[in-house]
């Protein structure tokens, strides 16, 4: 449990800067929630509802103070088939599923997983996601498309300048909230013909309220859901862990990757409970809350609460923001999101880095589904990380009289055992065989069953062929393995290995 000074930092330390941030981070949560209901074909309230309680219960579950967690594209699309050919009660109850799953990979202490992505995919994620935001911008920017005009750019234009102008003067409130607020007038005011929040999708009327999933209890049921939550559950954590580990870097701070994964469990289910879709880690919208000075749970607090209160008291009012505002503030967003140093990075980091990062990035615009694209990027660097290591390793013959010695410096495990057998003989097809061959392992070391086989094989190959052989050096470690996965001679008396103690 989190003692007072804990939650007094966490909830009152920063609380104007929070509140104010909150309120921007609501304003631009709607249209997405909006736009991703649209995308898994449901009622816009499915979006908006899952927004207001995933934000206000993460704000007390999560484990990364400051980052919005909301209803997001990358799970609405997962969920498509499943609304399509079942309908939207068994979407509420894979979201509950989608829960319980994360809260068990919370118990699994799958958030260690995340120990195994490096730098260069997080670049990556972090420019993928710059640009799908930016490109989810360019509907509203279509000249062809109905209301957007002149007077559209205008105001994209205007929005920009007053995000990035006014801190320079002020910062008493955040510039974004600002810029909704004059565009909004402008708006009302002059009846600028520019597409509104209304024209998103209908806003709910009246608060949600608790209901269970109408869906049998059965075998089957579970059968239809499982994979998805599955798949939703996946996806809702990697986004997540990799927001935290984004936000954790803007704001220097640290955070709790294991309670981030259980207070995700934890929002999904009360979002399905009143109605919602499932969610997780918005990094446009972490960008906005921490950039707009939000710092605490109070700021995620807020976002959910004045979501809530937009859409059950201000309803009319909010369906007039103009949308050029709120597309100002998502610009903003893949400006500041882009990781701008990769770019002359390219050519001082390694190119395996280079490569690493760029195929992210590709995987993830071409795909728009962020695990495919970090999926790739791990791969990748475990192909890369392995190649080096298996690299780093030699062998070097010594002759010394009737005796050969094999010194083996480097990693041997399965990807450099092939270069281990070959670098060791056979010693009779050699211009000077030795009658007795020693194998120096002692900076060298033994990994897997692979690299025992591999032992076996060359120890084996030198005896048929009449050597006697000896290996020495064996670290504690490569010792335990040899004794116990090993074939030829398992005491290790025969090629002169004392059991260890």
């Amino acid at each position: 449990m989190p003692n007072l000074d804990t939650v007094k930092r966490d909830w009152f330390s920063n609380v104007r800067a929070d509140i104010l941030a909150g309120i921007v981070v609501a304003l631009a949560l709607i249209p997405e929630a909006i736009g991703f209901s649209i995308i898994a074909g449901v009622d816009p309230r499915v979006g908006l509802y899952a927004s207001v309680a995933i934000a206000m219960v993460i704000a007390f579950t999560g484990g990364r103070p400051g980052m919005i967690s909301a209803a997001t594209a990358a799970v609405a699309v997962v969920v498509v088939p499943l609304v399509r050919d079942h309908g939207v009660e068994y979407l509420f109850a894979a979201t509950i599923l989608m829960g319980v799953f994360q809260g068990i990979a919370a118990l699994l202490r799958l958030d260690l997983l995340m120990q195994f992505v490096s730098r260069s995919v997080i670049t990556g994620f972090v420019n993928a996601l710059a640009i799908l935001i930016f490109m989810a911008q360019l509907p509203q920017l279509d000249p062809t498309a109905s209301g957007i005009g002149w007077m559209t750019y205008t105001m994209v234009i205007a929005g920009l300048a007053m995000i990035y102008i006014i801190p320079r003067f002020t910062t008493a409130l955040p510039s974004p909230l600002i810029a909704i607020i004059i565009l909004t007038a402008l708006t009302i005011w002059l009846d600028a013909p520019v597409n509104t929040v209304s024209d998103m999708g209908e806003l709910p009327e009246g608060l949600p309220y608790f209901m269970l999933p109408d869906v049998p209890l059965t075998w089957e049921t579970l059968a239809i859901i499982a994979p998805y939550s599955a798949t939703m559950a996946a996806v809702g954590l990697l986004e997540s862990l990799l927001t935290a580990q984004i936000v954790d870097d803007m704001t220097h701070t640290g955070s709790n990757k294991r309670r981030e994964s259980a207070g995700q469990g934890v929002a999904n289910i009360a979002a399905a409970l009143v109605g919602g879709m499932g969610g997780c880690a918005m990094i446009g919208q972490s960008v906005i809350n921490v950039t707009s000075g939000g710092r605490g749970r109070l700021s995620t607090f807020t976002a959910g609460l004045s979501l809530l209160i937009l859409l059950a008291v201000l309803g009319g009012l909010v369906g007039q923001v103009p949308m050029p505002a709120l597309v100002a503030i998502m610009i903003m967003v893949s400006i500041g999101t882009f990781s701008w140093n990769s770019i002359p990075n390219l050519s001082k980091h390694p190119w395996q880095s280079s490569v690493v990062m760029l195929t992210t990035v590709v995987v993830v615009v071409a795909t728009h589904n962020l695990a495919l694209g970090v999926l790739a990027g791990v791969v990748l660097s475990g192909v890369f990380f392995t190649h080096k290591v298996m690299t780093m390793f030699e062998v070097v013959r010594e002759r010394h009289g009737e005796t050969a010695i094999y010194r083996a410096k480097g990693q041997i495990f399965y990807a450099s055992v092939e270069r281990f057998e070959a670098a060791l003989g056979p010693e009779s097809i050699l211009p000077d065989p030795a009658d007795h061959v020693i194998i120096d392992v002692s900076k060298a070391h033994f990994w897997d069953i692979s690299a025992v086989g591999a032992l076996d094989k060359v120890v084996e190959r030198m005896r048929r062929n009449g050597r006697s052989v000896q290996v020495r050096g064996l670290n504690r470690a490569s010792s335990d393995l040899v004794d116990k996965f090993a074939l030829t001679d398992k005491t290790g008396v025969e090629i002169g290995l004392a059991p260890h103690p």
